[in-house]
């Protein structure tokens, strides 16, 4: 049983290049030809078909929203792109929307039959260009990370532990806090209901990361807001 392989592709040389490519090789037919995006979803209605070439510059219909389409409306394909991009934003582009295969254009027929039989086969192919490049965003990325975290760590040094913000009454509950007095007797003490003082308390711990009186009042002295 042969592999089938559709072709979107708008570029009538590039067209007849890949279409010779798979006439000429009995392990793989040809399921159809598109021309443009809208044909190229009009091909994928038809399917399915083993393989999806696709070009990534179609015109009307963008070549990632064709490979979504194919990717969703028959799981079990593979896609494989064919462009002139090969610049790191447009392979990555591609790979999110479902790509497992990308060569460029100007690759000899022997490394577009490599990446085919590659799909058919279940796995994924790189051009080894595009490879590079791949390996070369991920290296630059990761030493932009550890440098941006690097300098987040020196920041947090240099600045100490966020500042604790409490309010004028919550500092003055703290206190009576500290002093041992009940809900009720600080309730009586600044004419509030207990709900509210309850309300206060509930925020000093929040903005302290405290759970109990104790643990508050240990944190506020540290903090120098009570003596």
């Amino acid at each position: 049983m042969t592999t089938s392989v559709a072709v979107i592709e708008d570029n009538p040389n590039f067209l007849e290049k890949f279409v010779n490519i798979i006439a000429s090789t009995p392990e793989f037919s040809l399921f159809g030809i598109a021309i443009d995006g809208r044909s190229g979803l009009d091909l994928i209605k038809r399917g399915p078909a083993d393989i999806y070439l696709v070009d990534l510059g179609l015109p009307n219909v963008s070549g990632n929203d064709v490979i979504r389409q194919a990717v969703a409306s028959h799981p079990d394909c593979s896609v494989m792109v064919v462009t002139v991009f090969g610049d790191e934003d447009n392979i990555l582009a591609s790979i999110e929307a479902g790509a497992k295969g990308y060569v460029l254009k100007d690759g000899e027929a022997d490394e577009v039959l490599d990446c085919l039989r590659k799909l058919r086969d279940g796995g994924a192919w790189l051009s080894p260009m595009v490879a590079r490049k791949i390996l070369n965003r991920i290296r630059l990325d990761r030493s932009m990370a550890a440098t941006a975290l690097e300098a987040l760590s020196q920041v947090s040094t240099e600045r100490g532990p966020a500042p604790v913000h409490l309010t004028k009454r919550e500092v003055e509950l703290l206190q009576e806090l500290a002093k041992g007095l009940s809900f009720a007797e600080i309730s009586a003490l600044f004419f509030i209901s207990t709900h509210t003082v309850a309300q206060h308390i509930k925020n000093i711990y929040r903005k302290l990361s405290v759970n109990s009186r104790g643990e508050a009042v240990y944190a506020a002295s540290r903090m120098g807001l009570i003596e």
